[in-house]
């Protein structure tokens, strides 16, 4: 009886795999967006009753306990919502934040990116240098303290895709990576605000702290947001002007390792040399849509009657984002990562945010 239920439950995800494969690409994505758009709607409302803990992070915890439960009871139904709540949390959270960007000015992206300059370059020498060395103390081989490193201290993911080529690192190094950022995304989006307000920090101030210690976009724009719209907005310019230090880092690397590849006397068409991606493609495209609605806001472009609905509009589409997600998070996954890279993750995770504030205080701008 036991092999026949365990062969009936494996063969539930093998069915829906081959009636997925039959569906069109833009048909595979409506189960998944109906699921994420119906969890942002409900979120969304509890929002409202409890704004204190905010939309996106509701649609976070909603969507992961549903995918806890999914993954445990109906695991087919599960695999059929994948695709479109991979398309959710990626390109909804890029619609919100263009749309955030239609509500500020080019002066405002300016001012607020140059003066976190400080502050985001120190808690990136924290994090990496700290990558280096506790990721040695706790034997957490190269390349995967170089993705962990990376991600926790740039923007999440999306710098661990770009860096990951670089420093040759397999499929299964890079999944962990991101695991372990995820881990750690969900926490700093349940725990931030509450720190926060326990600190009395000012918008401003949570706005800087969100941006330079929160992993990926997605959670620096549901942390800050649950604190309030300006910590919001000024999350997101700082998270920004963060994401682009990727090009940097990225340079850096490979200039590194192709002078280690010169040194090991290494033919240049060997696995070590690290390809060469041009610069400009490592900028994400969204962030570019973003200065560009910003620019015609301040050209006067985007009505001012636009001005109330827009943020309100940003903030469901995150929602619906974050529940993307939570349905595409497995606790299996996040289990499977191991103490050594959870480890490292969260001293990272941690130094990162007590030195953005630490910062912050030397340069007068804690409030």
């Amino acid at each position: 009886m036991t092999s026949i239920g365990t062969g009936l439950v494996r063969a539930g995800p093998a069915r829906a795999g081959r009636r997925l494969a039959r569906l069109s690409p833009h048909a595979r994505l409506l189960p998944g967006l109906a699921v994420a758009l119906a969890v942002g709607a409900v979120a969304v409302l509890i929002g409202h009753w409890v704004p204190v803990v905010g939309a996106p992070v509701i649609a976070l915890l909603l969507a992961l306990g549903q995918r806890a439960l999914l993954d445990r009871y109906l695991s087919a139904a599960g695999a059929r919502l994948r695709p479109g709540a991979a398309f959710a949390g990626r390109y909804l959270l890029q619609v919100a934040i263009v749309l955030f960007g239609a509500g500020l000015s080019v002066a405002t992206v300016v001012r607020v990116g140059a003066s976190s300059v400080p502050v985001m370059l120190g808690t990136l020498v924290v994090c990496l240098g700290a990558a280096w060395l506790v990721g040695r103390l706790l034997r957490v081989a190269d390349p995967l303290r170089t993705l962990i490193g990376t991600g926790t201290g740039i923007c999440g993911a999306s710098a661990i895709a770009a860096v990951a080529p670089v420093v040759a690192a397999n499929a299964a190094e890079t999944a962990y990576a991101v695991s372990t950022i995820v881990v750690y995304n969900v926490l700093a989006a349940v725990l931030f605000p509450a720190i926060g307000h326990a600190l009395g920090l000012g918008s401003h101030a949570f706005g800087l702290w969100a941006g330079t210690a929160v992993n990926d976009t997605s959670s620096v724009v549901a942390t800050a947001y649950t604190y309030g719209p300006e910590a919001g907005q000024y999350a997101v310019v700082v998270k920004l002007s963060r994401s682009l230090m990727i090009v940097p880092v990225v340079l850096a690397l490979i200039a590194w390792r192709a002078r280690r590849t010169a040194r090991a006397g290494l033919p240049d068409g060997s696995d070590a040399a690290a390809p060469r991606p041009r610069a400009w493609r490592l900028i994400p495209p969204f962030i570019l849509l973003f200065l560009l609605a910003a620019a015609l806001n301040s050209a006067g472009a985007v009505p001012v009657a636009w001005h109330g609905t827009l943020p309100q509009l940003a903030g469901a589409a995150t929602a619906v984002a974050m529940a993307g997600i939570g349905l595409n998070t497995s606790f299996a996954q996040l289990r499977g990562v191991g103490l050594r890279p959870l480890a490292l993750g969260g001293v990272l995770s941690t130094l990162t945010a007590a030195s953005s504030l630490a910062l912050q205080a030397l340069t007068g701008g804690l409030r």
